[in-house]
Formats: C-alpha cells, structure tokens, sequence
C-alpha cells in the first residue's frame, strides 16, 4: 500500500516534470514549483534533499515515460522492419506525445543542463545510450533473422537513426514547424526500404 508521502512524493514530481522540462534547471524557480504543487518550499525539501534531486526526479519521470513509449514501439509483433517504422511512426508525432512532458526531454535537459547541472547532463547521455540501444537490438535481430542487410555494425545504424529523428525533433521544436518530423520520417522510411531491407 502507497504511503501519505509516497503519495505526496510522487505528486511533486508528477506536477514539477513538464516545469523543469519546460524552463530548465536554472530557469525554474523554487516560487513556480511551489505555485505548481500548491506545497511550501518547506513541504518540497521535507521530500527531496535540494532543488537538484527534484529535477533529478523529474527527468528520470519523463525519461521513463518516454522509454515506455519507444518500448511499445519497438515491441510490436512482426519483422525488424515493422518495428523500426512503428518507432519512425511514432516520431512523426512525437511533438504530440511529448506536449504533456513539457517538450522533448532529451532535447531540453541534456541541452540546459550541458553547463550548469552535470548530474543532469549524465541521466540525458545515460537515456540516449538506452534508446539506442534498444534500436540497435531491433536491428541486430533483424540482421541475425536474414531480414536485414547492414553495411554498418547495428549499433553504429541504430546511432545514426536516432541522430537523425532527434536532429528533426530539435528543427521541429525550434522553428515550431511540423514538417521537419514528418520529412525527416518519410526520408528514414525511405532509406530503411532501400539500404537495410533485404
């Protein structure tokens, strides 16, 4: 059974993730989580140790959701093909998903956080390696089943079509322009069929 502070705990997080998504680390104010949470500055550090193991927390929140999320994708039955469009597919719409998030987790915090919050910056590098290494195992799987040809190692593919989704994520955010995901995933779509499918 969940506690009163378990409880209370996971609400701050809960409400405090798209904030600190949002502004940042530096950005974000003690006087807007308090606002946010309705609780007393008193009541969020009787819950975490200082500002930074909240936003800690509340990126490993975000982080989560989006892990789930590409896990979903990546699970899906069929070939190695299917799976990598079922995440391309995902991407077309992730400006969608991750409007509740506060914007693109990845993108914001391992961008805010490069200068100023080296716990941060580490969980940003430390997610990148898990989905890339969750696409690398899709194709590596796809290699191994003689559905997939590649000229380069799976990892190595897997890195490049993350660099390229989140390179279309990060255009699309700045330019507040949808068809940078939506090119961007026709073009991957494209170029999967025609270099890796066998």
């Amino acid at each position: 059974m969940t506690s009163k502070a378990q409880k209370t705990k996971a609400y701050i997080i809960e409400t405090v993730a798209p904030i600190f998504n949002k502004y940042g680390y530096m950005g974000t104010s003690m006087s807007d989580l308090t606002d946010a949470t309705g609780l007393t500055k008193g009541a969020l550090y009787g819950n975490f140790e200082n500002k930074e193991a909240l936003a800690l927390s509340a990126f490993e929140y975000n982080s989560k959701k989006l892990l789930k999320s590409i896990d979903e994708r990546l699970n899906v039955e069929g070939s190695a093909l299917e799976k990598i469009f079922s995440l391309t597919r995902f991407f077309k719409n992730y400006d969608i998903f991750t409007n509740e998030l506060g914007g693109c987790p990845i993108l914001n915090v391992g961008v805010d956080a490069q200068n100023n919050n080296s716990l941060l910056a580490a969980a940003t590098k430390e997610t990148i390696r898990e989905i890339e290494g969750k696409i690398a195992l899709v194709i590596e799987n796809g290699v191994n089943n003689n559905e997939l040809k590649l000229p380069v190692p799976p990892l190595q593919f897997a890195k490049q079509l993350y660099t390229m989704l989140q390179g279309a994520v990060a255009m699309s955010t700045m330019t507040k322009d949808r068809k940078y995901l939506i090119n961007t995933v026709a073009y991957l779509d494209l170029l999967v069929t025609k270099e890796i499918k066998k």
